[in-house]
């Protein structure tokens, strides 16, 4: 699939501010699974400078910085061309002694996977992970199905466009969330059970009789044999080329698509974004 994807945010300022510097996690990533053909960013203020970062996880994203001007508006457009690749999100062999739960990652991977392992489990999740489990008898790929159809059944989606992800416990009670909130359930099921999951960002088809689209967010864990697969819970599918990721980190709080700070005292935004995602095959 190939998809031009088209997303302005603009936030307005109830007094003028300058600006520190911003980072920018709205473009694409290039992996096996896609590819950023053409990338365009237009933003006002126009920037002093801007650097390219490589962060803690792989993930490329842009700073920004400003002079001391003041303002009471920041746009961000990014316009992007990205091409997807994953027809068959099962097209893999694990490794044998990674099909059935609970195993261990060898040690050396372990290691590198260690901030996508640790930190505590909410007990829901706890409870709601070993009950799953139970019932496929152990076996990963199942697990994992079961665990995705499961929450999708269960959890009415809303959509909640600002705000930290709520906890597991509070999602499964309410049987509702936003995508950040079902993601963040499936990553604390994952860990309880010791398979290596992390928090994604991105962009997913929809529907296309309906215009109206916004930022995405879903998982991916870590098959030995397979690498990082995705798997979304907001839609009970296995990730393939109608989705675009951007970033994946550990902790949501690190996949923020724009992330800065202001110069002024006692101010308030307001933020209006527009996507649109537009296939071209």
């Amino acid at each position: 699939m190939d998809y031009r994807i088209t997303h302005q945010t603009t936030y307005t300022y109830s007094a003028a501010v300058a600006l520190a510097p911003h980072d920018l996690r709205l473009i694409p990533r290039s992996d096996g699974h896609q590819h950023l053909r053409s990338l365009a960013v237009q933003i006002l203020p126009v920037p002093q400078g801007c650097s390219t970062v490589l962060d803690a996880y792989g993930n490329h994203l842009r700073r920004y910085w400003w002079s001391n001007d003041l303002t009471t508006t920041l746009m961000i457009q990014v316009t992007s061309e990205v091409e997807t690749y994953c027809q068959n999100p099962f097209n893999y062999l694990l490794e044998p002694w990674a099909m059935t739960l609970p195993f261990n990652y060898p040690q050396r991977l372990a290691h590198g996977l260690h901030p996508y392992l640790s930190g505590a489990v909410d007990p829901v999740a706890y409870q709601l992970a070993w009950e799953t489990l139970a019932r496929v008898n152990g076996a990963v790929l199942p697990f994992l199905s079961e665990l995705n159809e499961q929450i999708y059944r269960t959890c009415q989606h809303q959509i909640r466009d600002t705000g930290a992800p709520w906890p597991p416990c509070l999602t499964w009670s309410q049987q509702a969330g936003s995508c950040r909130d079902t993601a963040v359930l499936f990553i604390h099921a994952c860990r309880a059970v010791g398979l290596a999951a992390r928090f994604v960002s991105g962009y997913q088809e929809g529907d296309l009789d309906n215009p109206e689209r916004h930022l995405h967010a879903w998982v991916e864990v870590y098959l030995p044999g397979a690498g990082w697969r995705g798997y979304d819970p907001t839609h009970g599918l296995a990730v393939s080329d109608r989705h675009v990721a951007l970033v994946a980190t550990a902790d949501p709080a690190d996949a923020a698509p724009i992330d800065g700070v202001l110069r002024g005292q006692g101010v308030t935004a307001t933020m209006t974004y527009h996507l649109h995602i537009q296939p071209l095959s």
